[in-house]
């Protein structure tokens, strides 16, 4: 028989992880070493159209699907999960409520050029009380004669540091819960607006975090992104897209923990022979290989029912949650294989080890995860 031609997904994901392999992956240790942002990869990112890929062309993007989008974040996640959070960041979170909500004025000076890579976008959400709790926000935005004043504290903003413009969450109406949270652009340079301290983290050292704080920040009437009281239902639209990435980030994690786990197994030799010959290596092997094909399952229906306009949050929180463990799982395991080396720095399995926390925290904890799927099953 002849052979099938390649999808243009499937060219699009050999694309990106040529990419990767030249440019990301021998980069990825020093990166984690210095702990700063990657910005010369990042804007790599942007003149490659990674930015824009999930936006329609008429808005500068590439018009993909969100199974693409996927494919791009699990690949760049593969060579260092650090670059593919602060990519994810830009590609959704930092940047959709601007083209959903924002001016003609904000999409020429501020979209355009971010989905080229020129500037940066971040959401600003979490605040140092509240996490999970979004209904319990303290930022305050209180309303004058021509426009808005915040005011508040916000804890753990990726890209901060870096970052030319923030959707920011406020309470517009503090009796009101969660239909009392609005989002704002706030750009760098607004008095008032100043990152605080840079968090040392962990893993995923090179996608720096800070705090946030805002002292009586001035934006205008249409810095307001979308209706008055519609910001926890907007955030809500693209939910299910933000915990089906985490997703992908963790099965590109969990692919690189693998293949340098079965490298490594053929590599070395023990007792006369390579550990990838010993039945308890293979064990572990096979155990990683299988629940990360059933992650990934998992992530592409999830991400399916979104291309389909059907996006389901059960599934999506399924996918989330059963992904991220798995990836914690296989790092974990990787460690093992590796033995004393698990624990040297000279070698990745330590670094995958580190990274792969970040995953149980962003887009929902897994007990939040299960609290949402329980409600699903009407429980």
């Amino acid at each position: 028989m002849d052979a099938q031609p390649a999808s243009e997904q499937e060219l699009f994901r050999r694309s990106v992880r040529d990419f990767v392999a030249r440019e990301v992956t021998p980069a990825a240790a020093e990166l984690d070493e210095r702990g700063e942002f990657p910005l010369d990869l990042f804007r790599r990112c942007g003149q490659l159209g990674y930015f824009g890929l999930r936006y329609p062309e008429a808005a500068g993007g590439g018009g993909a699907d969100f199974t693409t989008f996927c494919l791009m974040v699990e690949e760049l996640a593969r060579g260092s999960l650090a670059l593919a959070a602060a990519v994810s960041m830009q590609c959704l979170m930092g940047t959709d409520f601007v083209h959903r909500f924002g001016s003609d004025d904000h999409r020429r000076r501020l979209l355009a050029p971010a989905l080229r890579g020129e500037k940066i976008g971040t959401i600003a959400m979490t605040e140092p009380d509240f996490g999970s709790d979004l209904g319990g926000l303290t930022t305050r935005a209180e309303r004058t004669a021509d426009g808005w004043v915040l005011t508040g504290r916000k804890m753990w903003i990726t890209s901060a540091t870096v970052a030319d413009f923030f959707t920011v969450a406020a309470k517009t109406d503090p009796a009101a819960g969660f239909k009392g949270i609005d989002m704002f652009l706030v750009e760098k340079g607004m008095p008032g607006l100043q990152v605080g301290r840079r968090i040392e983290k962990l893993g995923v050292r090179a996608s720096e975090t800070s705090e946030l704080s805002l002292e009586g920040v001035r934006v205008p009437a249409e810095n307001l992104l979308g209706a008055l009281g519609s910001g926890f239902k907007n955030l809500g639209a693209i939910l299910a897209e933000i915990r089906t990435m985490t997703g992908a980030l963790a099965l590109g994690l969990a692919e690189a923990t693998l293949a340098a786990s079965v490298q490594y197994a053929r590599e070395r030799v023990q007792f006369g022979r390579p550990i990838a010959a010993f039945q308890a290596i293979q064990h572990k092997l096979a155990q990683m290989a299988t629940q990360l094909e059933a992650a990934r399952g998992l992530v592409q229906r999830a991400a399916a029912q979104i291309d389909a306009g059907r996006a389901d949050m059960r599934l999506a929180a399924m996918a989330k949650l059963f992904a991220s463990e798995m990836a914690n799982q296989a790092a974990d395991e990787c460690t093992r294989i590796f033995g004393s080396y698990g624990f040297a720095l000279e070698y990745p399995a330590q670094r995958y080890f580190r990274d792969a926390r970040f995953l149980l925290y962003g887009g929902g904890t897994s007990e939040i995860l299960k609290n949402i799927i329980a409600k699903e099953l009407g429980l």
